[in-house]
C-alpha cells in the first residue's frame, strides 16, 4: 500500500480518536490513536520500503528510526501508544490517563510525519 494511503488512514484515525475522545468513550479512542500511530509508522516504512504487515515490523521500524536518529522518544512514544491498544481490550486506564497518552500519541504521530517529510 502507498505511503499516501496510510497518510489518509492516519488523518481519518485521528478525527476519529478526537471525536471520540470528546465523547468520553477512551476505550474506542484509545484503540484510534492506536490506529493512527501505527498507520503513521507504516507511512514511513513503506517510504523506505521496510516491512510494516504486522506489529513486530511495527516495533522493528521504530527501533530502526530511534538507531537512525538517536531520538529516544520513538521508543518511549511507541510504547506509549501501544498501552492505548492494550487499553482497547482491558479498558484499564483512568480517562485522564488516556487523555495524555492520546498527547503522547499525537506528538508520536508528528514526529513520525516529520521523518516522512
Amino acid at each position: 500500500m502507498p505511503s499516501t494511503k496510510y497518510a489518509a488512514l492516519n488523518g481519518k484515525y485521528l478525527k476519529d480518536a478526537e471525536q471520540l475522545l470528546a465523547a468520553n468513550d477512551t476505550v474506542q479512542a484509545s484503540e484510534k490513536f492506536w490506529g493512527a500511530v501505527a498507520t503513521a509508522v507504516k507511512a514511513v516504512a513503506a517510504e523506505r520500503r521496510w516491512r510494516h504487515s504486522n506489529h513486530r515490523n511495527l516495533r522493528e521500524a521504530i527501533s530502526r528510526l530511534y538507531r537512525e536518529t538517536g531520538d529516544d522518544e520513538f521508543l518511549t512514544l511507541f510504547s506509549v501508544a501501544e498501552s492505548l491498544h492494550a487499553n482497547f481490550y482491558e479498558d484499564f486506564m483512568q480517562p485522564e490517563d488516556v487523555r495524555y497518552y492520546a498527547g503522547q500519541a499525537k506528538r508520536l504521530v508528528e514526529k513520525l510525519r516529520a521523518v516522512a517529510a
